[in-house]
């Protein structure tokens, strides 16, 4: 089993719809559960992309968060899913290319269908308080917990902002 740990920044944008390039990328399904969320938001969750399975321990909010991942088999992640019923989302992940980094964009189904959410991850704090986004981003979420993916998992529709148009 393969693990990882480490610290992980990253920054969280509303999108209103896919870029041009987007139909160029081919989608990834994820599914993905909470099994503990804890009050000050740290989480045990487990993921499906494919064949592949993760188990991820995450603390901290906003930018910066610690991040700890190992792989695991299926046999187990069918255990832990199990635990997750209630705190689940279904999603499409695209990876696109820009500059020196990647956009992950989001695309929910089921309950948060519509929701559209592009993340990126950066090497530091500096490089992601530099970062100027693509004009096809929307509001700067990364410090709303509602977008969190942990809050969105129990969530029984999108959550809306007054402002989410598209236009920064």
């Amino acid at each position: 089993m393969a693990a990882r740990a480490g610290v992980e920044i990253e920054r969280k944008f509303l999108v209103a719809a896919d870029p041009d390039d987007a139909a160029a990328v081919s989608p990834e399904p994820i599914r993905q559960g909470y099994v503990a969320v804890a009050p000050d938001r740290s989480e045990l969750r487990v993921r499906a992309i494919g064949n592949a399975f993760r188990l991820t321990v995450k603390s901290g909010s906003g930018q910066v968060r610690a991040e700890h991942e190992i792989d695991i088999g299926a046999a187990l992640f069918d255990e832990l899913w199990a635990l997750t019923e209630g705190r689940r989302i279904e999603k499409e992940r695209l990876r696109i290319p820009y500059g020196a980094v990647t956009i992950e964009l989001d695309v929910y189904g089921g309950a948060l269908a519509g929701l559209r959410v592009a993340e990126v991850e950066f090497d530091s704090a500096e490089a992601a308080a530099a970062f100027e986004p693509p004009p096809w981003f929307g509001d700067d979420v990364t410090d709303d917990p509602a977008y969190r993916n942990q809050s969105l998992a129990s969530a029984s529709s999108p959550p809306i902002r007054p402002t989410q148009t598209g236009d920064r």
